[in-house]
């Protein structure tokens, strides 16, 4: 299995799949806005969505289109610049002429196409602007790798580069390939986030099959990350497979291979969404050890993640682990201080809840790096987990402040 790749890396293209990306006029930049995945004939799909109970109109009609069609998906079509959420009926209705458009424009049924919005909420959809340009859209499709590069960089909003990962595995003399798209920079919190995710892959599998597995992915990977601790309206994760590989999920020996490559491609672009953080100078490790199950240890280190007090000591290097000891003990875990360890980077900076000597000029140039580590043992079990997190800069505040103006 080869190794998940960034943007700039290798790209493995699996079969049945063309993209396309132009510039519609919903961006003030006049950057391109509006992106296509077309997929071959039988594509089936799983998705996962956003928990928010507050939900923008392209997912309720993609959940609804998702049941009518048996999971059926033979095209994605993606607008960057308007969440299209908080825009009451007219903003269902947007959403579904395009699908209807789209549809008439593949000659398939409406419920078969997957729409998909990012932007900012409470702005009227632009319907026509959308419509209008859905023929080019269709006419630029390509199956290669520029094809790929152009949808990546339409969906992008705050994003300051786009995401993608791939891998590939070989079955019995058949090669079978899995691609991520992604976009994300802010509103990043477990339970997805202003995430936009689209995986594709050339396996043959129905939706159940593909559900489960997609779902575990996303557990362990996009549920493990943090920003800023908002969970936005949009968020989806979808999952196509176009079957067009001839390997079968339902094959000896093939799931535990694709689920090896879906997860590799899931952690790979979960940490490049981090990476690309709003105002991010340090990505964080957090490990969290010795809890009773995975889904403590999961919730400590989301305590310890969202915590103001943290995230701007780590913008100044700062190795308060007070701040930190503090989180984990109202983090709702009946946590017993009297056991925490605190580790930043391979020194031991609290022990048993109280002060423990340590290099703070170590430590400090620890937290100065890019990418750090900070480890915390609970004493209470022996399940872990670990969570991909970052600081708060005044660079956040400012995009945010700045963001619909």
């Amino acid at each position: 299995m080869s190794d998940s790749s960034d943007s700039r890396a290798v790209i493995h293209l699996p079969s049945g799949f063309s993209f396309s990306a132009l510039a519609a006029g919903i961006k003030a930049s006049g950057r391109p806005d509006l992106a296509l995945i077309a997929s071959a004939p039988g594509t089936r799909a799983a998705a996962v969505f956003t928990s928010n109970r507050v939900i923008a109109a392209p997912l309720q009609v993609a959940k609804t289109s998702l049941r009518m069609a048996h999971g059926v998906v033979r095209a994605v079509v993606v607008n960057s610049g308007n969440a299209n959420c908080a825009t009451g009926d007219a903003g269902l209705r947007g959403c579904r002429r395009v699908c209807r458009e789209a549809a008439k424009l593949m000659g398939v049924r409406p419920e078969e196409i997957f729409p998909s919005s990012t932007g900012i909420i409470g702005v009227p959809f632009p319907t026509e602007k959308v419509i209008d340009n859905l023929p080019g859209l269709f006419q630029r499709q390509q199956s290669g790798v520029a094809g790929v590069c152009a949808f990546s960089e339409a969906i992008m909003t705050t994003d300051t580069r786009p995401k993608v990962a791939s891998s590939s595995f070989r079955v019995r003399g058949r090669d079978a390939s899995v691609l991520g798209i992604a976009k994300g920079s802010g509103m990043i919190h477990p339970q997805l986030a202003t995430m936009l995710v689209y995986i594709m892959t050339d396996v043959a599998a129905t939706s159940a099959q593909l559900k489960p597995v997609l779902s575990e992915a996303c557990d362990e990977t996009f549920n493990c990350i943090s920003v800023d601790g908002d969970t936005s309206t949009n968020d989806t994760v979808l999952l196509l497979a176009s079957g067009k590989s001839g390997v079968r999920l339902s094959e000896s020996g093939v799931a535990t291979r694709f689920r090896a490559a879906l997860l590799e491609v899931c952690h790979s672009l979960a940490e490049q969404i981090v990476s690309d953080g709003e105002g991010v100078q340090h990505v964080i490790r957090l490990v969290v050890e010795q809890a009773k199950s995975v889904a403590e240890a999961q919730q400590v280190a989301r305590a310890i993640s969202h915590s103001l007090l943290v995230k701007t000591a780590w913008a100044g290097a700062d190795p308060n682990w007070g701040r930190i000891l503090a989180a984990a003990g109202y983090s709702g875990v009946p946590v017993n201080p009297e056991r925490v360890n605190i580790y930043i980077g391979d020194q031991i900076v609290c022990r048993r809840g109280q002060a423990h000597p340590f290099d703070e000029k170590q430590a400090h140039e620890h937290l100065s790096q890019p990418r750090c580590e900070i480890r915390i043992q609970l004493g209470r079990g022996r399940r872990a987990a670990q969570f991909y997190t970052t600081d708060l800069t005044a660079e956040y505040v400012r995009i945010n402040a700045d963001y619909s103006t």
